[in-house]
């Protein structure tokens, strides 16, 4: 089975990501707009309760994170994903930082961490260049807590549901 660890934003965030994300991204209507904390992973059925486990544990041990979303930006050139910039801060890193430590898969898919909530996503490279352009001078402020994260399960048509949320509870 396919997982993965994510953050959602509050619903009114989510409903301005979605805005864009109606034209621009063909995974719309795949999953609500996230912070992904730990990308696609696949585990056995019989390791889940000891995932599961850990994740409550790291639940209990870290706070809530506020987050800070200032800017649009894009991974150009290695993609022609254009997403909400989010201030990196220690609190969101630790969680990170957790989530990649036994007893999860390490592996990850991309060697730095930009937390981020994606707005488009596989555009022609020209649609591309014009759409950022557009995006970019939108003056984007929004900070908000976030006090859960979720354990997701990807279904057999691709989307993903949640399978379990989990509190930041950490003192």
């Amino acid at each position: 089975m396919n997982y993965s660890i994510v953050m959602f934003p509050s619903k009114p965030f989510q409903d301005t990501a979605n805005g864009y994300r109606r034209r621009y991204d063909a995974h719309y209507a795949n999953i609500p707009p996230h912070i992904t904390l730990k990308e696609r992973f696949s585990i056995a059925e019989e390791e889940r309760s000891k995932i599961i486990k850990a994740l409550r544990t790291i639940g209990q041990t870290h706070k809530p994170i506020a987050i800070d979303v200032y800017k649009v930006d894009t991974f150009y050139p290695q993609s022609t994903t254009i997403y909400y910039k989010i201030k990196e801060n220690d609190r969101l890193l630790a969680l990170y930082e957790a989530l990649h430590r036994d007893p999860f898969p390490r592996k990850r898919a991309h060697p730095v961490f930009v937390p981020h909530i994606t707005i488009a996503q596989g555009l022609p490279q020209s649609e591309h260049a014009d759409i950022v352009g557009q995006l970019k001078m939108i003056d984007v402020s929004h900070q908000e807590t976030i006090d859960r994260f979720q354990l997701l399960k990807q279904l057999d048509n691709g989307s993903w549901a949640v399978y379990e949320t989990f509190l930041l509870e950490g003192d």
